[in-house]
């Protein structure tokens, strides 16, 4: 099983380049930056976690500009979203800026993108698009990206994106950029079993039959939905992002149910200084050495 970290990104938290270098150092594969453009101040959606939202949401950086600035520490981590609301771009300017990260960093580029769970703030960004039509749109949009990636010109129409027949350049190295989506939901795990290259779903969000967490169940209930869609659930690798405290027998189970990669973060979303960000590593170590070689 591999191993991945989520920053908070932060602008007073360490950089992302010193982060990317630590973790490629200590035998992580994978560092992922999480996306909110902003927080409306009258916001009324509740924090799908529970409780107040944490300070760290109010602050994050651009991941996309972060993974750009972690390509030039690193040789070969791979550089993800975790997770890019991919709705609330541009669709133009994030196939350009998407494919111009994979081609400086040599095809490194995950794209984790999700649906979103603020209402106010996907209504700041699309005011044409419903929020209870989010999971809709979040597939067209792949299904344009990827067409913008590879086609050569390139054209899509759709109901909520089109583009007129045009040169977009540059082509990413991968064709077409890896895409995870970490839905987990009764609405968003279909759609993730139909459409997603990888699956990134958080731990606590993973539920059974009988609403309980479970993350057995739903691993079982996934791949059933890719065979159900026809592709091959081996093709379709599992990352789940650990928001319990992280333990060795959680690191084991996951192991044993054949995630393919474990992301571990902060062990919560506030700010972090760099000192304290590295402690924290240094606490993560013992439980990815038995996974190195």
């Amino acid at each position: 099983m591999k191993f991945g970290y989520l920053g908070v990104n932060t602008a007073a938290g360490v950089r992302p380049g010193r982060l990317a270098a630590e973790l490629e150092g200590r035998g992580y594969e994978s560092m992922w930056m999480p996306e909110h453009s902003h927080i409306p101040t009258d916001r009324t959606t509740a924090y799908p976690a529970g409780g107040d939202l944490p300070e760290g949401y109010f602050h994050m950086m651009s991941p996309l500009i972060s993974l750009a600035s972690a390509a030039t520490t690193t040789t070969h981590l791979t550089l993800a979203t975790g997770i890019c609301l991919a709705l609330e771009h541009d669709l133009l300017d994030l196939a350009t800026m998407t494919s111009t990260l994979d081609v400086l960093s040599d095809g490194r580029l995950l794209l984790g993108i999700g649906a979103g769970w603020n209402v106010e703030e996907l209504a700041n960004h699309r005011p044409d698009l419903p929020f209870r039509r989010r999971y809709g749109a979040l597939v067209e949009r792949v299904e344009a990206l990827r067409t913008l990636w590879c086609d050569d010109p390139a054209t899509f129409a759709g109901r909520w994106h089109s583009v007129d027949e045009s040169w977009v350049y540059p082509k990413p190295v991968q064709r077409p950029i890896r895409i995870a989506l970490g839905m987990a939901g009764s609405v968003g795990m279909p759609l993730a079993a139909a459409h997603a290259d990888e699956w990134c779903p958080i731990d606590v969000e993973m539920h059974g039959p009988d609403g309980r967490m479970s993350v057995s169940a739903a691993i079982e209930q996934f791949r059933t939905a890719v065979s159900a869609s026809g592709r091959d659930p081996a093709a379709v690798p599992i990352t789940i992002f650990a928001m319990k405290p992280p333990r060795a027998d959680i690191v084991e189970r996951y192991a044993s149910l054949g995630v393919d990669r474990m992301v571990f973060g902060p062990h919560e979303m506030t700010c972090h200084d760099a000192d304290a960000t590295l402690r924290h590593l240094d606490d993560l170590d013992h439980l990815i050495a038995p996974f190195l070689g």
